[in-house]
């Protein structure tokens, strides 16, 4: 590993933690050269899976761009970091499961939506908002009655409208 604040290739591994899902895992790192402490990231590489857009095109998928949606929905809510690094962890592992080489785009916003609404629902509907293109009002009434029925089966989860 390159030491960010040097350059040199010459570090120590001084500490290794296994990620709680064991997917990752975090070292921490001391350079020899100027005894600057940094942590890396190791995951396993998988094959390069193509999401197939809308218009044909085609791209590799980018968990960062999956992090970065679910982040800007779940914005000022009570979700952690960890969550949502867990939830794209998860959906690209169903993706990987599901799909050899391609995948349609679709399939990741349905995902994306099935996670949002475990997590929380002021964020599934911020989501589906957005990636259904609602465009008046009544479509996020339609949505909320929707999930509102959908989540009476979750004991756990307190109303989102009160009677």
């Amino acid at each position: 590993m390159r030491c960010i604040q040097c350059g040199s290739l010459e570090d120590k591994v001084i500490d290794s933690r296994m990620s709680k899902d064991g997917t990752t895992t975090r070292r921490r790192r001391v350079c020899l050269q100027c005894s600057y402490r940094y942590t890396t990231y190791e995951q396993i590489e998988r094959t390069e899976l193509q999401v197939v857009k809308r218009d044909g095109t085609r791209q590799t998928v980018n968990r960062e761009k999956l992090l970065r949606g679910l982040v800007k929905a779940c914005e000022k809510r009570p979700v952690s970091m960890d969550r949502l690094d867990r939830a794209v962890e998860e959906i690209l592992a169903e993706l990987h499961k599901d799909h050899l080489s391609e995948c349609p785009s679709n399939i990741i916003g349905v995902k994306v939506m099935d996670k949002l609404h475990d997590i929380d629902p002021v964020a599934y509907v911020r989501y589906v908002s957005v990636y259904r293109q609602f465009e008046d009002v009544g479509e996020f009434i339609r949505e909320i009655q929707k999930l509102e029925n959908r989540s009476h089966s979750n004991a756990l989860q307190r109303p989102l409208f009160k009677d």
